[in-house]
């Protein structure tokens, strides 16, 4: 019976290990993690992502509703015709982004840690 009971232990630590490194891997953006809005090429807003918050993005004829919370943001709601970028959903990791061509927005991670995979295909 003792070695069941080793082997169960061995399993279980393995397990949270496991565990422990998948939640290391995907985390959110993190310290220092910026929400960063160019239109036309053009930075417009830089918004701290561990701050919450809603922002319209736009003006009244063309818009996308920006909402940051919880460490990820996400376009809510847009005037545009296909609403992909309300499709994408959250983003909180460095280089993932949000883009609404019809209205030529950008909205993207940067800083924080950083992404946790780097390859290159040849």
């Amino acid at each position: 019976m003792k070695k069941k009971h080793r082997g169960d232990l061995l399993l279980a630590g393995s397990i949270l290990l496991l565990a422990g490194v998948l939640l290391f891997l995907f985390r959110p953006g993190g310290q220092g993690a910026w929400v960063v809005v160019t239109a036309d090429g053009a930075e417009i807003a830089r918004y701290p992502l561990d701050e919450d918050r809603t922002v319209r993005l736009g003006d009244d004829t063309d818009y996308n509703i920006l909402q940051i919370a919880g460490g990820a943001a996400a376009v809510v709601e847009a005037d545009c015709g296909d609403h992909t970028c309300v499709r994408t959903g959250e983003i909180s990791r460095e280089g993932e982004r949000i883009v609404c061509l019809p209205h030529r927005l950008i909205i993207q991670i940067e800083g924080g840690d950083g992404p946790v995979f780097d390859a290159s295909a040849g």
